[in-house]
């Protein structure tokens, strides 16, 4: 996958699993694991299913450096 899509995750004290988010592709593309790795590889493969099945593709968020204020 050469996608530069991002990955979200966090521990759920609710859930008490890991959960991984898909913040390009909205509030409710989620998916979980019991470990990081695997909620990584859930993750990995629900973004290729959002990537085939959606139309148009978001634009990827990216990180930007902000250069620091001198003082």
């Amino acid at each position: 996958m050469n996608a530069h899509y991002s990955i979200l995750i966090q521990w759920s004290e609710k859930d008490l699993c890991y959960v991984a988010s898909l913040p390009e592709f909205g509030p409710y593309a989620h998916t979980h694991g019991e470990t990081y790795a695997e909620a990584l590889k859930n993750a990995e493969e629900v973004l290729e299913m959002m990537i085939a099945d959606t139309s148009p593709l978001p634009n990827p968020q990216t990180y930007r450096v902000v250069n620091a204020l001198r003082t």
